[in-house]
């Protein structure tokens, strides 16, 4: 099949989160699985800057270059638009003029697909900044020979993000105004695209099964539950992968010491290096816990940090690497001076210090509120580096008391309560080892979850 990928950024051109990191790896894997994938996205600043992949001059406003064996991607050009420092706003908030940005880059897409004669399958598009792709392509390409036998498909990374515009910017969608209405584009008297996009696609696919079930429900579909529940037959869970070729702890070159199962021992030497990294007592036996997160309440850095004083008089190291919400970072400023001997900071983005974390970690603790799907406990289980969870999304999906420590109340009590288990579990030196063996012999590779989009592609369906 012919299958146009629609994403706003894809590894490794550009990344804001984990949406770059699919929107890289999936094509891949779908090429590996027998299908002709082209991928489309903005060419941002930082694509300009890149020696690696080599990016060259298709024509006019298109760049082009190639990843895998003979996958083409395509940079829609517009400096107006693309050339700036980020991809989606700054510190004064989003870029005011987003919707024309995206409807830009969405249109060009199609028109770039007619260009260079690739009449897709399929056209798999990503959150918000594409979904006006399945919108344009039911109105104003509805009539077009070129796409008559295109389906959409749409996946949602995050529902929390939906693209809101003001009612006065409808124009400059080309749109009629008949679809600005509540059973189209229309919310709350805004425009929503992702609203449009889940509207006017073929099939709705989320990135884990579980967050499928909880975007249909009040507390987790941001007002979106009511369309998701009508269209509950066309919306799919398929688990993200991970890339092995970039997180394996045999050939990681961030770490001190390379290891597998079988060289487990030599983790012991990446603990060391790390807890002399970030200033903490080089302690065997002390329990050593990671975080690589944006700290931010949805985290779970709430009840982290209520639950912080008490943790930190439990025998345990942790070590954080992030950046996010000003209260966070000054509760966590706080508790390094108090106890400095106990907890590392470091408020930033430092791709090293992650690996280092994920391979020198004991434990790796991830209390997300909500988590479409996640790849900090994917990584960590690759590491053999225990995962602590909140049972949701696909965290659920992923983490299990075979494999990992999973709280079921969201709460300060219960999280303290968890990882109280998962120390005394740490002192009983068999039975980590065999958790920990159960942790890295666990597959998510993107293999099984490109089968299954391939499957979605060919049959409109997900047979399990």
């Amino acid at each position: 099949m012919k299958v146009l990928f629609c994403a706003s950024e894809v590894v490794p051109f550009a990344k804001t989160g984990g949406l770059a990191d699919v929107a890289g790896a999936l094509p891949l894997a779908l090429e590996k699985e027998g299908q002709e994938v082209v991928v489309v996205m903005p060419a941002y600043k930082s694509v300009k800057g890149l020696t690696q992949p080599k990016i060259q001059k298709f024509k006019e406003g298109i760049l082009r270059c190639v990843i895998g064996k003979a996958v083409k991607v395509y940079f829609i050009e517009n400096d107006a638009y693309y050339n700036r420092d980020n991809l989606y706003g700054d510190k004064k908030g989003d870029y005011p003029d987003n919707l024309n940005r995206f409807s830009y880059y969405c249109r060009k897409t199609l028109e770039l697909a007619k260009e260079i004669g690739f009449r897709p399958d399929i056209v798999h598009c990503h959150d918000w900044q594409s979904a006006l792709i399945p919108v344009f392509l039911k109105t104003i390409y509805r009539q077009d020979e070129f796409f008559k036998n295109t389906r959409t498909v749409f996946t949602i990374h995050n529902i929390g993000y939906q693209g809101l515009f003001p009612k006065e910017e409808y124009p400059t969608l080309g749109l009629d105004w008949k679809y600005f209405t509540m059973e189209a584009l229309e919310f709350y008297d805004k425009i929503n695209i992702l609203k449009g996009g889940l509207v006017f696609c073929d099939l709705i696919t989320t990135v884990s099964p579980t967050y499928s079930r909880e975007i249909q429900t009040k507390e987790f579909g941001f007002g979106l539950e009511g369309i998701l529940r009508k269209r509950t037959q066309s919306l799919f869970g398929i688990l993200n992968g991970l890339d092995y070729s970039i997180w394996n702890p045999g050939t990681d070159a961030f770490l001190k010491k390379n290891y597998s199962l079988d060289s487990i021992g030599d983790k012991g030497e990446n603990k060391a290096a790390l807890q002399k990294l970030c200033g903490l007592p080089v302690k065997k036996d002390v329990p050593l816990f990671g975080i690589v997160s944006r700290l931010a309440q949805q985290k779970g850095f709430d009840i982290f940090a209520d639950a912080l004083d008490t943790l930190m008089k439990l025998g345990l190291q942790c070590v954080i690497l992030g950046t996010g919400d000003l209260k966070y970072h000054q509760i966590l400023e706080s508790a390094v001076k108090k106890y400095p001997e106990t907890i590392s900071l470091h408020l930033t983005f430092d791709d090293r210090l992650a690996h280092q974390i994920y391979a020198g970690s004991d434990i790796f603790l991830m209390p997300s509120r909500y988590e479409p799907c996640g790849l900090g406990q994917l990584i960590s289980l690759r590491y053999g580096t225990i995962p602590l969870v909140f049972k949701t999304g696909g965290l659920a999906d992923t983490v299990t008391k075979e494999n990992g420590f999973v709280f079921e109340k969201y709460s300060k009590d219960d999280l303290i309560k968890t990882i109280k288990k998962s120390l005394l579990s740490f002192k009983n030196s068999a039975q980590w080892a065999r958790m920990r063996a159960r942790a890295m012999k666990s597959d998510f590779s993107w293999g099984e979850s490109a089968r299954r989009y391939v499957a979605l592609y060919r049959d409109g369906t997900i047979s399990d």
